[in-house]
Order: C-alpha cells, then structure tokens, then sequence
C-alpha cells in the first residue's frame, strides 16, 4: 500500500486541504489504514468527481479507493459483483457487450460505485428507477473496529449508508441489480422550448413513454425567453431501429463511451475564467439556436447519450483559478413558481450559466441523507470568484428550504449547517446512528465539520 502527503480538492477545484493519502490494494491494507487512522479520522476517496470537498480530510487520512477495481461475473439473475474502486464508465464498458447496463447511469462515468452509493446518485430515469443504492442486493462496508459487514438493503445500516457520504464506513465493494438492454444504442428526441413554462409542460406531456429525460436550460435569457431550454428524452433502441450498416456494433464496447475527449493538454486554469456574462450569453444563444426544433428516433451510443459532458474531462478549468460551484437543488410538484423564480434570479443577474441541467424525480429513496425526492432537479455550475455569489446562494438556499426543497450534500462546497440541517428532516437520526456505530469519530471530512453532519 503507497501513502503519501497531497493537497486535494473536489473536481470544483475550491478551498484544497492536505491529508495524508492511502491507496489500498486489498481490504486488508484498507482495514489496516482505518485501524492506524490518526485523531482527524479517514474518509474514502474515488475518482475525485464531485464538486464540493465530500472526499477531503483536512489534516486527516484519505483512503484512495482506485486500486479496488475488480468485476465479478454476471449470474443468472443479472448480479454483479464488483469493488468500489471500479468506475461506472469501466463498468459500463465491460457489461454492455455481455447486454447489461448498471442499473442507474448518472450524467458521468467518471464516478465510482463506492461514490455513486455514496452519493446514491440518480440517473435520468429517476422516476422509474430510483437512484443508485435501490438497486443493491448488498454491500460491503468496512466499519470503524476494521471490520468488514456484509450490509444488506431494508437496514438502518444500508438507509444511513446509502447517500451517507461516506460517514458510516469504507464501502469496499456492492453486488449491483443489472439491467439488461436490446442493443449498445438509444433512440433519441430533441424539441426545444421557448420559456420555463413550455419546458417544463414539454417535460410531462407523455407521461415516461420515453424513460430517460434531461433538459439544459439557457440561464441567461431573460424576460420572455427565461428557462427557455432543449429537452432530451431516449429510450434502448431495438434492433429493428438500427440502421443498416451497423453490423456487429449492437452491444460493441466502442458504443459505450462519449464521443471522443476534448482535452485542454497542459493548460493551467483561465485566470479569470473564460466565462464572463457577454461570451456565455452569446454560448447560450448558439446552443439554443443550433438545436432542432423538433426531431424524434436520433440513433446515438448508450455512452454519448449518458455521459456526453465527459467528451470533455478538462471544462472545470475554464472556470478561472478559483474554480466553480456547482449548485444542484430540488423542489417539489406543486412548487414550480419557487423554481421560475430562482430562474428568474440567475438570469437577472447575469451569471455566466453554460452548464444548467433539468430533471423529474420520482418518489424519495431509503437513504436518510438521500438527495433525490419527488419534483423538480436543477443543477447549474458558476465560477466560485464571481463577486456576491455566497450570498447570492445563501438567500437561494433559504428560498428552497421554505419550500420544502434540498440542496445536493454531495455536490456542496458552501452550504451553511443551518441550511442543511432544514432541509433534510432525516438527519438527526443519521447522526443518532452514527454516535452509536462510530462514537470515536473515525470517518470524517472537510464537508462532514463544515455542515456538522
């Protein structure tokens, strides 16, 4: 097992903090790392992808879980097990020949399964799937005396760790429900809306024919125009749909991954971001434009209708050397006038908003600190320097929480504990059973002490 001293942040790249680093190669060392933490505990670590400071131990000890990668068989039943270190992009490379997709694919493969529990992140087809950790049979969760338990669904073990950010243990390793799909591509629809109002009744006209459904959303348009957006919908093309020369690429591992990767090779971050409003504005007005209108049965491989923003691993950088902030909420049915009217103050205020991601959940998950519940998701990404923006986000968190909305644990870089603490009712019981399981604190990170979770 290496171990060395790092400075780590989240993929924001937002208020880095030094631990000392292990990379595990087996249960063993990692039992041994959790045994010999030291008094500022240990928390696990995948790929690094979320946004906030989740995966960091100021002055503590951060497990890199990488090195656990290994993939089991699939059984009869459509099981699979595999280590927490595996990614969602590698796992789907390898179970979409063999005509099996895990079963909830997030808006990046670049997260691991130990993460994506962890997060109990939800796909595009919440509503009839539910997030991550609904599809476990178990998992495998290394607790605060280095031991390891076999954890399964219906526990309060498995609710406090499914979406418990890594507070109640190393998940070291999961037996994931598959699903199994006809072919490597998906039958795509596009249509773009002129204003919130029409985005938002495109969203539920057709009830879930089509089950995957996403929506970007031009944040900076105003008057009229505001929420304007394009909505994607798509459902497992069959092969009656494929087209004639598409052979032997059914289920190929060459359509499992995103169209190409645009990297920016050696390119330190823009000083001051490449997003100012007038260039993002001008962004905005070209992607809406260059959109149809209308148009149904598109053809495109499981991995680039999944995991298109993955095309393009380095876009945290042009956000500007004080990175970005991803703000991710919900609101529920019934509380749609709270999400215009938080559209309405991102686009007056003329923050630079290219990245702005719509979906429908469906009903809550199990897990007591679990983001997705039914209503209305939206995520968007800012440059952490612009001027006001705490503030600014403050005042939004207050908005959400009176309507009995949450922001995304998972994603947060900056969330008051107070905030937290009103929006998620099922938190008092979580630390409950954390101060049982854990009295000595052992599992720990920057976010966990910021929100006092």
């Amino acid at each position: 097992m290496s171990v060395d001293t790092v400075s780590l942040t989240g993929w924001g790249r937002t208020a880095p903090t030094t631990a000392v680093r292990f990379r595990p190669r087996t249960h063993e060392e990692a039992a041994a790392a959790v045994r010999g933490r030291g008094p500022r505990g240990v928390i696990a670590r995948g790929l690094g992808r979320s946004p906030g400071d989740a995966a960091q131990n100021a002055g503590g000890s951060v497990l890199d879980l990488t090195g656990l990668a290994r993939i089991g068989g699939v059984d009869a039943a459509g099981a699979v097990r595999c280590d927490a270190g595996v990614s969602l992009e590698r796992l789907l490379r390898v179970l979409l020949p063999l005509g099996w997709l895990p079963p909830v694919v997030p808006g990046t493969g670049r997260v691991t399964v130990g993460g994506a529990i962890a997060s109990d992140l939800p796909g595009l087809d919440h509503r009839r799937s539910g997030s991550f950790a609904r599809h476990l049979s178990a998992l495998e969760l290394l607790t605060a005396d280095g031991e390891v338990r076999t954890v399964l669904p219906g526990t309060a073990l498995f609710d406090a760790t499914a979406g418990g950010l890594g507070l109640t243990g190393v998940i070291l390793g999961a037996t994931l429900r598959l699903r199994r799909v006809p072919t490597a591509l998906m039958s795509v629809s596009t249509e773009r809306a002129e204003d919130l109002d029409d985005l938002l009744a495109r969203f539920t006209a057709g009830g879930d024919r089509l089950p995957y459904a996403s929506a970007w959303i031009d944040l900076m348009a105003r008057g009229r125009a505001a929420g304007r957006g394009i909505l994607t919908r798509g459902e497992h093309a069959t092969p009656d749909m494929r087209p004639a020369h598409a052979g032997r690429t059914l289920l190929s591992p060459r359509s499992g991954g995103a169209r190409g990767r645009f990297r920016l090779p050696g390119c330190p971050p823009v000083p001051g971001g490449l997003f100012g409003p007038a260039p993002a504005a001008l962004y905005n007005e070209v992607r809406y434009r260059g959109a149809p209108r209308a148009r149904t049965g598109e053809l495109r491989p499981v991995g680039a209708f999944f995991h298109a923003a993955d095309a393009y691993p380095d876009a945290n950088l042009l956000y500007g050397r004080g990175g970005l902030v991803r703000y991710r909420f919900t609101v529920g049915y019934g509380q749609e006038e709270t999400l215009h009217r938080v559209v309405r103050r991102i686009a007056g205020r003329r923050s630079p908003a290219v990245r702005a991601v719509l979906q429908r959940f469906g009903a809550a998950d199990p897990g007591g600190l679990s983001f997705a519940a039914p209503g209305w998701s939206l995520a968007l990404d800012l440059p952490a320097a612009l001027p006001g923006l705490a503030r600014f986000l403050d005042d939004v968190d207050e908005e959400v929480a009176a309507a009995g909305g949450r922001v995304c644990l998972a994603k947060d870089s900056r969330m008051r504990p107070e905030a937290a603490a009103a929006m998620y009712p099922r938190l008092a019981g979580f630390q409950e059973l954390r101060a049982r399981l854990d009295p000595t604190e052992a599992f720990r990170s920057d976010l966990s002490r910021r929100l006092g979770l």
